[in-house]
């Protein structure tokens, strides 16, 4: 027995450090996830604005436009959203800024419009009842961001929260690719 208990000892240890490493090395992907919509035209997303306008995603050609699926009870969305506070502030400032909008699905108004007047944002919020705009993207959980360029074609979907900086930096290098 005290033959095998420093080798399983050694053991351990290898396997504990090995963990560490993989979890230290394990940051959230920032690299765009596969879907068939990526370089096709953005499927039609039509809705009504929280504030009681329209929105019509193919009005906006000629902008970047960034989409981000959200609910106010989701906690990732919750602690994302300042986040994206920062980066619209950034893209409001910059002229030519990419378009913002939340879209809003499985949801009621009053808990939407409770979350923007505590967590802030001044961006249009699209209201996707039928969930229409979410099925269309293919979204299945939030939150959920993607772009989609000037000319109508979706560039770019990210599955899990995002950083201003991540966002900005990756709305810039497509920007620059084009």
């Amino acid at each position: 027995m005290r033959r095998v208990a420093p080798f399983v000892a050694v053991v351990v240890a290898v396997v504990i450090a090995g963990l560490v490493i993989v979890f230290d090395g394990s940051k959230p992907a920032q690299e765009s996830a596969q879907t068939n919509l990526m370089g096709e035209p953005a499927p039609s997303a039509v809705g009504d604005l929280l504030d009681g306008g329209r929105f019509d995603l193919s009005r906006r050609k000629g902008d970047w436009v960034v989409l981000n699926f959200m609910q106010s009870s989701c906690v990732p969305c919750q602690q994302e959203h300042p986040e994206l506070v920062k980066f619209v502030a950034a893209q409001q400032a910059e002229p030519g800024g990419a378009r913002f909008y939340s879209v809003v699905y499985d949801d009621t108004r009053a808990n939407v419009e409770a979350f923007f007047a505590k967590m802030g944002g001044d961006w249009p919020v699209v209201v996707d009842d039928k969930g229409s705009i979410a099925t269309a993207f293919g979204v299945s959980q939030v939150p959920e961001t993607w772009i989609i360029d000037p000319q109508g074609y979706v560039r770019y979907r990210v599955i899990s929260e995002v950083t201003a900086e991540s966002l900005g930096s990756t709305l810039q290098r497509l920007r620059e690719a084009t």
